[in-house]
């Protein structure tokens, strides 16, 4: 029989952050880097742990060059902190080893993306071998509640077990559990909160994006595993409520979008330019991909014209900028800290959109 779940589930833009007394003097005394050591992969990661989507239209070699550059400021800006890219999963062996031979400082931070279909797991293996200084593995599906999908975690593990495996996408805590027993090390949480994602209204499936972080976060931490939160952050202060919820990354798609590193055609109309952003489980992307939809399935993304945004290093700044600020409302001086700083308190809004939504 059907059954109703009566607790409360919270999106992002049903919280605020509550502050709290602080010491800090100024926003450049945060520090947003984390160290991590993976449970099985054992490898160790330093970094600030914001990650490009795995989206041909975000996880580009271009992002990943700019992402990988150093984003320290004030005491920090000496030392390399680095984003994450993690690369989207059609280009080539012969474009892998290209990146390769012309950036390899970036190699580190990046990860190879592979779906479970046909040929996904051969494609996989020959860029890791062409490749072998990419240490992460990116293992994507919309549905990560498959029993294929967990053996093929238990796959990629047994051939590659010295690397750290990212896997998803789910959002309840007694699957988190099963793929990092599986071998996964990281695991991607999130069903439909994308802003070009339609699985909700095509499907029906989906759980809001905060209360899914924190019930992943705590059932991930209590087997030393990882999380992503992946989709829901439409702006800066998204981006600090995930990480208070938990998250120990964030992955981000449209925010990401419309730049001259992004995927996507430049287009122009009225004098205005834009620039493709689709979902990879949408009608462009399967055209694209796969030459067109399969009869058996519907598309469960959408496709919309972004307005360019020029570079994304501007982006980037203010999303870094934002969470600094965010820890020194609550007086956190690490970014470890935030989670421990935070409580989250409901509201029923928390914009004052008297003139219209603001960046």
């Amino acid at each position: 029989m059907p059954r109703i779940e009566n607790d409360i589930k919270l999106d992002f833009k049903d919280v605020l952050l509550r502050p709290k007394r602080s010491t800090l003097k100024s926003r450049s005394e945060v520090n947003l880097t984390r160290s991590f050591t993976f449970r099985n992969s054992k490898r160790s990661y330093e970094g600030i742990p914001v990650i490009a989507a795995n989206m041909d239209t975000v996880g580009t070699f271009e992002m990943a060059r700019a992402l990988g550059k150093r984003w320290g400021l004030g005491r920090y800006a000496t030392r390399k902190f680095s984003l994450f890219t993690t690369i989207h999963k059609h280009y080539s062996t012969e474009d892998w080893k290209d990146f390769a031979k012309t950036s390899p400082e970036f190699l580190e931070n990046v990860a190879a993306s592979s779906g479970t279909g046909q040929g996904d797991f051969e494609r996989l293996s020959e860029i890791l071998r062409a490749v072998p200084q990419v240490q992460y593995i990116c293992l994507d599906v919309a549905n990560g509640y498959s029993e294929h999908f967990v053996q093929y975690v238990k796959d990629v593990r047994e051939r590659f077990p010295e690397h750290t495996i990212i896997a998803g996408n789910v959002v309840t805590g007694e699957m988190v559990e099963e793929l990092l027993l599986s071998g996964a090390d990281i695991i991607k949480v999130g069903i439909g909160p994308g802003s070009v994602c339609t699985t909700r209204r095509k499907t029906g499936v989906g759980y809001p994006q905060l209360s899914a972080v924190i019930e992943c976060a705590d059932a991930a931490h209590g087997l030393n595993g990882h999380i992503i939160s992946d989709g829901g952050c439409t702006c800066p202060g998204d981006v600090s409520k995930a990480f208070g919820a938990g998250a120990d990354f964030v992955m981000l798609g449209g925010m990401l979008a419309g730049h001259s590193e992004s995927g996507g055609d430049l287009i122009e109309k009225g004098g205005q330019q834009y620039k493709l952003f689709y979902g990879m489980s949408s009608e462009t992307a399967m055209k694209r991909h796969a030459g067109g939809v399969a009869d058996y399935r519907a598309s469960e993304g959408k496709t919309v014209e972004v307005p360019f945004k020029g570079d994304v290093e501007h982006t980037i700044r203010d999303i870094l900028g934002g969470v600094r600020s965010t820890c020194t409302y609550v007086g956190a001086s690490k970014l470890k800290e935030l989670s421990r700083r935070t409580t989250f308190i409901r509201v029923t809004e928390q914009l004052n959109t008297v003139f219209g939504a603001s960046n």
